[in-house]
């Protein structure tokens, strides 16, 4: 007789789906998870996991253990891909992190100090926080990040989080405080990242030199642009292509070469490595009124 509630039926059937698929790795001096996302043998872990190693070790709870090697790591995103030796590893389903809601039961797997398949539960307590990642000299902000109440403990970085049909919605990265973990989404963004990666073993991209945050338009400003939110302007950074093309503090920037920007993660997929030194034009919504600024990326790095 199966005594289990409906929670924990779910539960216990994304653990028995997904844990098989999250490794424990031991790179260098340290160690994490990672979750394998194809067949031939890639993971998909963080980049501060893997640090400033090249190679390393996954062992799988069913006893299998399998030599990586670090194929590319992006800092700004603090997601880094892993290629395993061998074939045959099996693969986790990847969902889509824009579909989930707060309060949305969510399960962690990983790794925390060691103890291999760990399982904990929780919901999306928020979506849409900001992960602040630096690269030497540069520092960025990994937008739309989750935050979980389900418990993660050092070694769980890089590991899952899935949704209650199986399907990675996250990347574990950080735990900010009891009962509040951070985790990447999956989403457009992060999956354009991950083929960078896996392609060319780096993401290049376009800046501009702001810092900015997905805002609410205001109602006249929306029902003119036609969509409800922008990017505001908080910061410019002296001497970038922003402060010579004129762009200010409190700028609503709601279209870019007149592709819709609804929030920071529109930007971000709009400003990839082609628009290097292309000149593009920033539809602008200051004091009230919409105004074209002209503006020319230059390579972030």
């Amino acid at each position: 007789m199966d005594e289990l509630d409906a929670y924990s039926r779910t539960v216990s059937a994304v653990a028995a789906e997904v844990t098989p698929r999250v490794a424990a790795v031991r790179i260098g001096r340290g160690t994490g998870s990672a979750v394998v996302v194809s067949g031939d043998g890639v993971l998909v872990t963080n980049a501060h996991v893997v640090a400033d190693t090249s190679r390393g070790r996954a062992d799988f709870l069913d006893g299998v253990q399998a030599p990586v090697r670090v194929v590319g790591a992006d800092p700004l995103s603090d997601l880094a891909v892993l290629r395993a030796d061998g074939e045959g590893l099996p693969p986790a389903e990847l969902g889509d992190a824009a579909a989930l809601r707060v309060g949305q039961l969510v399960v962690a797997i990983g790794n925390p100090h060691g103890f291999a398949g760990s399982v904990t539960a929780g919901v999306v307590s928020a979506l849409g926080r900001s992960l602040p990642t630096r690269e030497g000299a540069i520092a960025r902000v990994v937008d739309d990040v989750i935050q979980t109440d389900a418990a993660l403990n050092p070694g769980n970085s890089g590991g899952a989080l899935v949704d209650g049909r199986g399907r990675v919605v996250g990347i574990n990265t950080a735990v900010a405080g009891v009962g509040l973990g951070l985790a990447v989404p999956v989403n457009a963004t992060t999956r354009n990242i991950v083929g960078a990666l896996m392609r060319e073993g780096r993401v290049r991209r376009a800046w501009i030199g702001i810092a900015g945050g997905t805002r609410p338009l205001p109602p006249r400003v929306a029902a003119a642009v036609g969509r409800e939110r922008g990017v505001e302007v908080v910061e410019v950074t002296e001497g970038s292509p922003a402060a010579a093309s004129g762009l200010r503090p409190e700028d609503l920037v709601v279209a870019i070469d007149g592709v819709p920007v609804r929030g920071v993660d529109d930007m971000h997929r709009l400003l990839t490595g082609e628009r290097i030194g292309q000149r593009c034009e920033l539809a602008v919504v200051r004091g009230g009124g919409e105004r074209s600024v002209s503006v020319t990326p230059r390579e972030l790095g």
